[in-house]
């Protein structure tokens, strides 16, 4: 895949205070990619950085091939940005909040109405085109925001929290419209702290903490490279012995622990090192050991899990 967001060694001082330190993002075009941290972790002067609102202290940065420092125009011809916090005007009606934006784009007056009937669909705000924009509920200003951001059919969504302090019912449908937007054809970079936005929709993902990337690519690959055992739970019929010794010496079981019960039923814990053919694998040969299980039942690894992991020692 191309990249069309890249950081090499980028970095923001202030002071004595490092709000970015060194960071080496690849974000391949067409992704969905979550930038997963707390608060104060460095996203949102990563993203000032990326769209040319401030300039880093050190390293380079390229928006679809364009320098954020030497070719700022370029870079704002191709992005489309929601910040964090984003100004509406409530003394306009929604349509026209569009059009004045589209106007700052340079988008002709006779080409305005067809591309606000059709950003409005998009965000299915069509039925609000003649309301006052102060009468939106935060979730509907969202997402007239996030149509502003596509006046003028920019390649990549830059978007700062863009499901912040949205309902459940809100949050669900911004990333549903995230997903259509991929669909079209945009690469889309949000920063999150929910770690359900982004297993639900993301393709990749960069964890940063304290400005420093712990770690970036795909779930699942972060997945197996922070907890590379799986983690297996056998409910069985009767003793636990006769599933140990079946086990004993077994390629890939790297441990056999007891279990607290479920109810009168006895449980192991087996840790395994391998892909989805091994367990398959593992389950057969306890079947063909003549086993009496009632259960057999993989751990799921959560992003949780492996957030917690990927940024324990980062915080000092």
């Amino acid at each position: 895949m191309t990249a069309i967001i890249e950081t090499r060694n980028l970095s923001k001082q202030y002071k004595n205070v490092h709000a970015v330190k060194d960071l080496n993002l690849s974000v391949d075009e067409g992704a969905i990619y979550g930038f997963v941290g707390p608060n104060g972790a460095g996203k949102t002067t990563t993203m000032h950085i990326l769209t040319t609102l401030l300039q880093p202290s050190a390293g380079e940065a390229t928006v679809a091939g364009y320098s954020v420092v030497k070719n700022p125009r370029d870079v704002r011809r191709v992005i489309g940005y929601m910040p964090d916090f984003f100004g509406v005007y409530d003394d306009m009606k929604v349509w026209e909040y569009l059009d004045f934006f589209a106007a700052c784009y340079d988008i002709p007056e006779r080409d305005r109405p067809p591309l606000i009937g059709d950003l409005l669909e998009l965000v299915d705000l069509a039925h609000k085109r003649d309301e006052m924009v102060d009468n939106l509920s935060r979730g509907m200003k969202q997402r007239l925001c996030l149509a502003r951001t596509l006046a003028h059919d920019p390649q990549v969504l830059i978007l700062d929290e863009p499901a912040s302090g949205l309902d459940p019912r809100a949050r669900v449908e911004i990333r549903e419209l995230l997903v259509e937007l991929a669909n079209m054809g945009k690469t889309v970079f949000f920063s999150t702290h929910i770690l359900a936005d982004v297993r639900e929709i993301c393709t990749q993902v960069g964890i940063i903490e304290a400005g420093e990337l712990v770690m970036q690519g795909s779930v699942e690959e972060m997945q197996r490279q922070l907890v590379p055992h799986r983690e297996i739970i056998v409910t069985l019929l009767g003793s636990p012995d006769p599933a140990k010794e079946a086990l004993l010496g077994y390629d890939g079981v790297e441990a056999i622990d007891d279990m607290k019960p479920d109810g009168v039923r006895q449980r192991i814990h087996v840790s395994l090192l391998g892909e989805d053919d091994e367990v398959s694998a593992l389950l057969s040969h306890l079947v063909g050991a003549g086993v009496p299980i009632l259960h057999f039942t993989e751990e799921t690894r959560d992003l949780e899990s492996v957030f917690m992991r990927a940024t324990k020692g980062i915080v000092s």
